[in-house]
């Protein structure tokens, strides 16, 4: 299992990114979340196996065609965060 949190930049907001994310992870099987920021950023949570979410990580590299990813921030993480749900899910803005 691997845990990942992700940062990406340009322009992913207002775009569907958030759901173009999603749907890229449960075609992969992965489980985690994906929000909005307020600094105009996306931030997922990605949990799976390991190929499952490089995977999904070259996706969101590629994002839905309306959105512009200008960089993507990966940072691996030891353990899902508090409160992970088992399945894929939107969390609120922060």
């Amino acid at each position: 299992m691997t845990s990942t949190r992700v940062r990406v930049r340009g322009h992913v907001q207002g775009v569907g990114y958030r759901w173009f994310t999603r749907d890229a992870a449960e075609a992969h099987h992965v489980s985690g979340w994906v929000r909005n920021r307020r600094d105009g950023t996306v931030e997922a949570e990605l949990h799976g196996d390991s190929d499952d979410v490089e995977a999904t990580l070259v996706e969101m590299r590629r994002g839905p065609v309306s959105a512009r990813v200008d960089a993507v921030e990966v940072m691996s993480i030891d353990a899902p965060s508090p409160g992970a749900a088992s399945g894929f899910e939107f969390r609120q803005t922060s």
